[in-house]
């Protein structure tokens, strides 16, 4: 890295963006004057717990891991450069959307965090959405509180706050309580021609009789480019415990992992969207008008900029799919000829393209969670066929891989059918770093075609950081589509795949087989 480069990082010319993410919590630095430049990267791993019959993360895991990730990064620029960082022109964090973070009048957490892969709120889901006639998915922030109060949690009456893991800690490292309206947009029915919560749906919760004062409750929205706050002392003895990070960092509306993907891939304008894969996976379509009807497959949510989404959002992504990826490296190694992780799956993804098109007759259900799109409380991963089925490696594979966007196509048919056009979809995550395999399947099961960018394995964590960087940009004036497409974009290696006809006729029939075969699955949870 030059010297140019090292002074701008001393300068604090730069934008840190940090993702808590289901498996992983990634850091990434950018050059604030080409935010399409990564200047560094850290990690850290991570897992949920499955702790009284609910997903949650400890607090200690949160902030021991948000440490690592960042001391991983620092280690990075120093590697890379040779300089210590203790600044940055702005910064943001991204995180999980959805689930349940309730504070007491003094801050403390009152319950275990609730993450979004929880499906305990039939009850709550059920009489949300009669109530507000919109679609209230079962992960939403409304539908846990509310599901609390139907089961007469003791903890109810002592809420003073609730909001995402993004808030949280967005909170924790600036005391304020706020945001940003793509992730508000999971928490509650968010009105697009006001940029705030819906007033109507909120005056509809009042009537319940629930004795909360729900506008008091919630974090305060924000739209992308606007101030939301400066890093405190306390902020960053959190973030940076040796004490070299300075505070009076400012800071943008923290954001979930739905919105920052969608800045991620560049796809926040009509007739655009993305595609998201890691634990979950989920497509984010920027609308052009409203829906019909409600649909119980669709969120409708907003981009950071605060414009109408449908969110097909599945519970259930890669995860399955990487516990066969490891089992193989297992026997790699056992064979005497051990395999780095990115090989292991390059290798099968290739082995992959030379199966049948509709994968042999197999079928992967890659349920380790509930599905509420496919009708499921609960998961078990399940890999089926009939005796007369092709049992090969590479349909093996492929089903794996069309396992991972059965749901989401079950999703998108739904979206097919109330007539919403798409010019192209972006995707971005893990497994599209093998290029070329699941863009292919996933351009097959959508029927649209499908770009990747060089910026596909960073993900959320780099779009977080490209939203800091635009904190200077909207205080100029510029909306954020505008910025993306001019200032981020406008160079990108991007490469699109267009739907293989036989891709498309095989995947179709094979979702025809995934969703006749859902009532195994289903038998699977009663009965194991």
């Amino acid at each position: 890295m030059n010297d140019t480069i090292a002074d701008a990082i001393r300068a604090g010319r730069t934008s840190l963006g940090i993702e808590l993410g289901s498996t992983r919590i990634k850091a990434c630095l950018i050059d604030a004057d080409d935010p399409a430049r990564v200047l560094a990267v850290g990690s850290h791993a991570w897992e949920n717990r499955f702790e009284g019959r609910l997903w949650t993360y400890s607090l200690d895991d949160v902030w021991s891991g948000l440490q690592a990730a960042y001391a991983d990064l620092v280690a990075d620029v120093r590697t890379r450069c040779g300089v210590t960082p203790d600044t940055f022109g702005a910064m943001g964090v991204s995180a999980m959307m959805h689930g349940y973070l309730a504070m007491d009048a003094t801050g403390e957490l009152l319950v275990p965090f609730r993450t979004w892969r929880n499906t305990h709120t039939d009850a709550a889901v059920t009489a949300l959405s009669a109530l507000f006639e919109v679609n209230i998915p079962h992960r939403w922030s409304v539908a846990h509180l509310y599901q609390a109060v139907l089961d007469a949690e003791p903890h109810v009456p002592q809420v003073d706050f609730f909001t995402t893991l993004a808030g949280y800690v967005h909170w924790r490292l600036t005391g304020r309580r706020v945001l940003g309206i793509g992730d508000a947009s999971g928490m509650f029915p968010i009105d697009s021609a006001t940029h705030d919560y819906d007033a109507d749906l909120l005056t509809r919760f009042g009537g319940l009789g629930t004795g909360l004062d729900l506008p008091a409750l919630l974090p305060e929205v924000l739209v992308a480019g606007a101030p939301a706050g400066d890093l405190t002392p306390e902020g960053a003895a959190l973030l940076d415990p040796t004490g070299t990070l300075r505070p009076g960092i400012p800071l943008c509306p923290p954001e979930g992992d739905a919105g920052t993907g969608m800045v991620a891939t560049g796809a926040v304008a009509p007739r655009t969207g993305n595609v998201s894969a890691g634990t979950s996976i989920f497509a984010m379509v920027v609308l052009e008008r409203p829906l019909a009807e409600a649909h119980h497959e669709l969120d409708l949510v907003t981009t950071p900029a605060g414009d109408p989404v449908a969110m097909v959002h599945c519970n259930n992504g890669a995860s399955e799919l990487a516990a066969w990826a490891a089992m193989f490296a297992r026997f790699a190694e056992a064979a005497g000829t051990p395999l780095e992780p990115d090989a292991v799956y390059e290798t099968l993804f290739r082995e992959a393209l030379t199966g049948d098109a509709d994968a042999g007759g197999l079928l992967a259900y890659n349920h380790l969670a509930g599905e509420p799109i496919a009708g499921l409380a609960e998961g078990r991963p399940l890999f089926v066929r009939t005796p007369d089925s092709s049992f090969t490696l590479a349909n093996a594979m492929r089903a794996q891989l069309y396992g991972v966007f059965g749901t989401l196509a079950l999703g998108m048919r739904v979206l097919e059918e109330e007539g919403v056009a798409l010019d192209r979809m972006f995707a971005h995550g893990g497994m599209f770093r093998t290029a070329g395999v699941a863009q292919r399947f996933l351009a097959g099961a959508l029927g649209a075609p499908v770009a990747v960018g060089e910026t596909a394995a960073e993900g959320g964590a780099w779009g977080i950081a490209v939203l800091a960087s635009y904190l200077a940009s909207a205080r100029a004036g510029v909306d954020l589509a505008t910025y993306l497409e001019r200032d981020v974009f406008a160079g990108a290696d991007i490469t699109v795949v267009d739907p293989d006809p036989a891709d498309a006729a095989g995947f179709a029939t094979y979702l025809d087989r995934y969703r006749a075969g859902l009532a195994v699955e289903a038998a699977a949870v009663t009965a194991l």
